[in-house]
């Protein structure tokens, strides 16, 4: 009687450790095998997404940090023909959905010259038209802090928000702030 129960209870553990030995060893199989291949795309993808929001620039410095606020920032330094065509600042700010994370070009003069989301977790159909080109667009030229407005025409440094995500708005326009911020810290006012 006692055997049949230690059985019971063996036979199924033994089973479900075998189970659970092997997936973990496929796992980190796979992952061994795709792991270079991953790197290799975010690189891709952090590259294009630099020569994408600062256009000028023909190549990137290594990553960079600054301290900003309490908070470490990565960031590069683009050049053209060996001058100074400006930076590109990864930054993030509390969205209403999560952290939103973007990549800010500012140019060697201190002008925004593209922003690209990196990372955002919004409401559908409101916070996420965050990533639409005609959104992002209106930061373009902007060389000081942004506000936001709900009605009417933004001045120069102001955007429309989105309808219906104000918090988004003001979170992607606190991003972009930041790296005006991180600007002027990494030796941009005296480059300009």
């Amino acid at each position: 009687m006692k055997n049949s129960k230690i059985r019971e209870i063996v036979i199924p553990t033994l089973s479900l450790f075998l189970i659970c030995l092997v997936a973990t060893a496929l796992l980190g199989f796979t992952n061994r095998i795709t792991e270079p291949r991953i790197k290799q795309l975010a690189a891709e993808t952090e590259q294009k997404t630099k020569a994408e929001v600062l256009s000028t620039a023909d190549s990137f410095s290594e990553a960079k940090t600054l301290e900003y606020d309490g908070r470490e920032y990565t960031y590069y330094e683009g050049t053209k023909d060996g001058s100074l065509a400006g930076y590109v600042f990864s930054t993030s700010a509390k969205g209403y959905g999560g952290d939103i994370s973007v990549m800010v070009g500012v140019d060697a003069e201190g002008s925004v010259t593209g922003v690209s989301i990196l990372e955002i977790s919004e409401t559908a159909g409101l916070g996420m038209n965050a990533k639409n080109e005609s959104f992002r667009n209106q930061f373009a030229g902007k060389n000081s802090e942004i506000s936001v407005i709900k009605n009417g025409t933004p001045s120069d440094n102001e955007i429309q928000a989105l309808t219906g995500a104000t918090i988004t708005s003001k979170a992607m326009t606190k991003a972009v702030n930041t790296a005006l911020e991180l600007y002027k810290i990494a030796g941009g006012e005296n480059n300009g």
